[in-house]
């Protein structure tokens, strides 16, 4: 290790064992940045009330740039509706992140079901209840589903 390094590297241990912010501050959206596992879609029915159905398996990922993908599989490969497409739900595309809402924009540029998704934007509220789990819910009224995720 050239000195010019390591003199580097001391300045920047000095600094941080000083209690300076910028060493103690938290990458932007370090809570929602990863990949996660679906673990359950809650929906409720007509009724309001939870409406068990066979669960998807699942993967959502958020990049530290921006970027964003969900991949959903129904066990039932002949599902089909406006998302779903023979038993399969994929989008991708970028988001932003408001911290201080708990709120994120998910722009997609990609879906299986292509022109009902693809240039719309869906604003989702996120809480993360531990350091394990994220639950997504939409921010629309009369939408009352929610999705918990698993860090993998």
């Amino acid at each position: 290790m050239g000195m010019k390094v390591l003199r580097a590297v001391i300045s920047a241990a000095i600094l941080c064992a000083t209690g300076l912010a910028l060493c103690q501050a938290k990458p932007k959206g370090a809570g929602v940045i990863g990949t996660w596992r679906l673990e359950h879609i809650d929906s409720p029915g007509p009724d309001g009330k939870p409406v068990e159905a066979p669960q998807p398996a699942g993967m959502l990922i958020y990049t530290p740039d921006g970027h964003a993908s969900v991949q959903l599989m129904y066990p039932q490969a002949t599902l089909t509706n406006e998302f779903v497409h023979d038993g399969y739900e994929a989008t991708f595309g970028t988001y932003d992140l408001n911290e201080a809402l708990h709120q994120l924009t998910y722009h997609v540029q990609g879906s299986a079901t292509r022109e009902k998704l693809v240039g719309k934007s869906e604003t989702l509220t996120y809480e993360l209840p531990d350091a394990r789990h994220m639950i997504i819910r939409p921010v629309q009224p009369g939408q009352h589903w929610s999705v918990t995720w698993e860090r993998y």
